[in-house]
């Protein structure tokens, strides 16, 4: 007996499954033959779905196997010389056994054998015979199942539910037309073949049903038509928006305005009211006589405790309400009248004269003295010999020396 091999399984691609049922284990079996008369040997496939069997038979062990299957039949011994046609007739018979209607009227029945796996008997009014098969293995079984049955079952099954006529009303013509269509176009690209057949709302859900049916599923799901598509977003995985928290206190930070208006009270102001533009002098050697007036009216006296010396040296007061209390820089005012006070540079000198630090005003001891000090700025202010704010004077710088 020879093993059963890839170029038998091609050969058994273009038969029909025979099916034949058992009637002590009522379970069905499909069966596949394939012989040939000019190298005068025949094999079978035999499944129940679950496991596969094979058997492959030479012109020699054909023959052996018909003289002791028929031995009481009274068909005389082939003459010498005719062996060869005589296995040729008997293969050809065989062969018309294994047709869908020569089937139909031969018994099945499954017997016990001492070198088989699998054997079973078929028997009519001609002949009887029997088929020892071997079991092919679990991985070479589901491979032949799903060439052999599985694919073409769900291609058939794509043909019986995207027909716009019924297939059992079409004729042979148009059948065998529409099934090569399906067919080529399975074979090209049998990935998206298998997704569009099987992904069919009709054709899911009835296979569903039917293999509750099958099971014996007491609840029996619905056939739909539709599919209809659900909401894949979960409600724990969506990110929240949720509101800033307030810092701590319940106060809110402050705004840009808020920031805007605090700026403009800090700002410092150098005798000239924050509501009013500054005024802008014509040149920058404008004499501090015609801005006078106006800075000693606008500005308020500061007390200065100085000698009476440097008693010119004070700078004039700004307005307190305008001017922090950390903010120590001395008055442009004041800087200028030291430099007036000094006098200009000599022809002689080669460098631009260094302003003389500012002494720091003491504090205030009294009340008294300060009064005091008041009346004698009042009295310098009258004099002329305190200092006036206006613009601001360019630097005098000494001559050039040849």
């Amino acid at each position: 007996m020879e093993y059963f091999s890839e170029d038998h399984s091609r050969l058994l691609l273009s038969k029909e499954w025979l099916v034949k049922i058992d009637p002590h284990r009522s379970t069905p079996y499909f069966i596949k033959f394939y012989s040939s008369a000019v190298d005068l040997f025949c094999c079978v496939l035999v499944t129940d779905t679950k496991t596969t069997w094979f058997e492959v038979l030479t012109s020699k062990q054909f023959a052996r196997r018909w003289r002791d299957c028929n031995k009481r039949s009274n068909a005389p011994s082939p003459v010498e010389g005719e062996e060869e046609a005589w296995r040729t007739r008997h293969i050809e018979l065989l062969s018309r056994a294994h047709t869908l209607g020569g089937m139909a009227d031969i018994s099945f029945e499954i017997v016990e054998s001492n070198y088989a796996d699998f054997a079973f008997e078929l028997e009519c009014e001609a002949f009887k015979w029997r088929w020892d098969t071997i079991f092919v293995g679990h991985k070479t079984s589901a491979e032949i199942l799903s060439k052999h049955l599985i694919m073409p079952l769900i291609s058939v099954n794509h043909l019986a539910f995207s027909s716009p006529d019924a297939v059992a009303d079409l004729s042979k013509n148009d059948l065998e037309k529409a099934t090569d269509k399906v067919g080529r176009t399975a074979r090209r690209t049998v990935d998206t073949h298998i997704r569009n057949a099987m992904s069919k709302p009709r054709v899911a859900t009835t296979l569903r049903r039917m293999t509750a049916l099958f099971n014996f599923i007491p609840d029996l799901p619905g056939i739909l038509t539709d599919a209809e598509k659900p909401d894949l977003h979960d409600e724990e995985t969506i990110p929240k928006i949720r509101p800033a928290p307030e810092p701590s206190g319940g106060t809110r930070p402050p705004s840009s305005e808020q920031y805007d208006s605090n700026m403009d009270v800090q700002l410092p102001s150098r005798g000239v009211s924050p509501s009013e533009p500054r005024r802008q002098p014509d040149s920058a050697t404008e004499s501090e006589d015609e801005a006078g007036p106006s800075a000693a009216t606008q500005t308020k006296p500061t007390q200065c405790t100085k000698p009476p010396s440097l008693a010119g040296t004070c700078s004039s007061a700004q307005p307190s309400s305008a001017i922090p209390s950390r903010i120590t820089t001395p008055s442009p005012g004041a800087t200028r009248t030291q430099r007036d006070m000094k006098g200009p540079s000599s022809d002689s000198e080669s460098s631009p004269a260094r302003p003389i630090k500012k002494a720091k005003a003491p504090t205030v001891s009294s009340d008294d003295d300060s009064e005091e000090e008041r009346r004698k700025r009042v009295a310098q202010i009258k004099s002329g010999f305190a200092a006036k704010r206006g613009p601001r004077q360019p630097l005098k710088r000494g001559g050039k020396r040849f």
